[in-house]
């Protein structure tokens, strides 16, 4: 009876709101593969480009507060639905667009449309398994959304050789309306738990508390960097300055979206088992930044190595929203599960919409020569996402240093360690804390 019960639960909550998520990824990276088209066809520059793809980032994230309140007070079903049908409404104007004006408030009306995407599937997830799967099957929710990076490559190639980019937004729109109706009526109901603070005062509960300020920069600098460079900018990288012809751009893309679905997989099923050995997951955040750093460095040094690499590394971070939502997941209650996934996501692609839109200026500087920017308008580029993330590492590690300086002085003056910077309260939402029952209440 309880397999049947899960296996229900997987079928009609967790697999459609996947299929939400799949679409979210695929408009996301989707310029990547098109952008040589879109201004070949439209004649937007760098920087008309770079704008034009990151308003997505910038309307996600102006959305994730108002959207993070609606997940919480009328669940995700109605509210994912309501916005997949924006979402096909701006793709439907994209394919018909002929000016930079209405490409960009068809973008936006994607980036809106699409902007639940996560939140709501890890609303279900809260909303509907036990607390103790919940990274696991976010990790396994990104891995099957992340298909659409993977579907955004070689298969939308393949598609884009016998009809134009118009025509894939048609069957896009279309696809996403589908998708619209089937979660309202697929999904069923379950009732919040019902909180007992107002608004403001659950929002003050999420943005006044230091722990998410410590970790919410570095997540934000790295993940967001990762999405703008995978959702753009990795293919004129590859084209300028690796030098691929389109059929190994579309391979290697192809092979980075393999990698960051494989990514999603290994981030949950790390976290799920390090939290069952009392680890906090802020140690795989750290060791995620630091692996990523490390590899734009070697793509900016030019080490030599094979670019398939550190872009892969890159690819993977764009699925390091596993681990943070599981940082945020120890810091609050479900009953603010929405908010707090939603201010995290604001900061996300907040970061993701300021660092695509402002490495399309950077490189704007540098004239090209033959289609193609030189090697050091890149380096400037990404050295100034690299510099800004290494400054928010320095931030969330500052606990951490005074803890071992803390430690160090007692064993060598024999005095007892000061722990009060080592570790932040993490009971401040303890007894708060409402689980929800595991029976079955809901109306199927």
């Amino acid at each position: 009876m309880q397999i049947s019960t899960t296996w229900r639960r997987i079928a009609f909550v967790f697999l459609p709101f996947a299929a939400g998520y799949y679409l979210s990824y695929l408009f996301r990276t989707i310029n990547a593969l098109i952008a040589s088209r879109l201004s070949s066809d439209t004649g937007l520059g760098t920087a008309d480009l770079g704008l034009l793809t990151s308003v997505y980032f910038l309307v996600f994230a102006a959305a994730q507060i108002p959207i993070g309140i609606l997940l919480d007070r009328f669940g995700p079903r109605r509210v994912q639905s309501v916005l997949l049908l924006i979402a096909a409404a701006g793709a439907g104007l994209f394919a018909v667009s002929t000016s930079f004006l209405s490409f960009l408030i068809a973008r936006g009306m994607i980036g809106l449309g699409v902007a639940a995407a996560l939140t709501a599937g890890l609303k279900s997830i809260i909303l509907w398994f036990p607390r103790e799967r919940v990274a696991l099957l976010s990790g396994y929710m990104i891995m099957l959304g992340s298909l659409g990076a993977v579907t955004a490559t070689a298969p939308l190639e393949h598609l884009l050789a016998w009809m134009g980019w118009r025509q894939l937004f048609e069957i896009l729109a279309a696809a996403t309306g589908a998708t619209a109706i089937f979660i309202y009526v697929v999904v069923p109901e379950r009732g919040n738990v019902p909180s007992i603070a107002s608004t403001s005062t659950t929002l003050s509960s999420v943005f006044g508390d230091r722990r998410f300020w410590r970790m919410a920069p570095l997540s934000a600098a790295c993940i967001g960097s990762a999405w703008s460079l995978q959702g753009l900018w990795a293919s004129p990288w590859l084209t300028d300055v690796e030098g691929l012809d389109r059929a190994s751009l579309v391979r290697q893309l192809f092979m980075m979206s393999i990698v960051l679905s494989g990514g999603a997989w290994l981030f949950g099923m790390t976290v799920h088992c390090i939290k069952r050995r009392g680890i906090g997951a802020e140690t795989i955040l750290a060791l995620v930044a630091v692996l990523f750093i490390a590899a734009e460095f070697a793509l900016i040094l030019r080490t030599p190595l094979p670019s398939i690499l550190p872009w892969s590394v890159v690819a993977i971070v764009g699925t390091a929203t596993v681990v943070s939502f599981a940082v945020i997941a120890d810091y609050f209650p479900p009953e603010l599960a929405g908010r707090a996934n939603g201010a995290l996501n604001v900061l996300h692609f907040g970061w993701a919409f300021l660092a695509q839109y402002a490495t399309g200026l950077i490189l704007e500087q540098w004239s090209a020569n033959d289609g193609h920017r030189p090697f050091q308008a890149y380096q400037v580029a990404f050295g100034f996402n690299v510099a800004l993330q290494i400054a928010a590492f320095v931030w969330f590690a500052m606990p951490w240093r005074r803890s071992i300086a803390s430690w160090m002085s007692s064993i060598l003056f024999f005095k007892p360690t000061d722990v009060f910077y080592a570790v932040e309260s993490v009971g401040l939402y303890e007894d708060s804390v409402i689980l929800l029952p595991a029976d079955d209440d809901a109306e199927w």
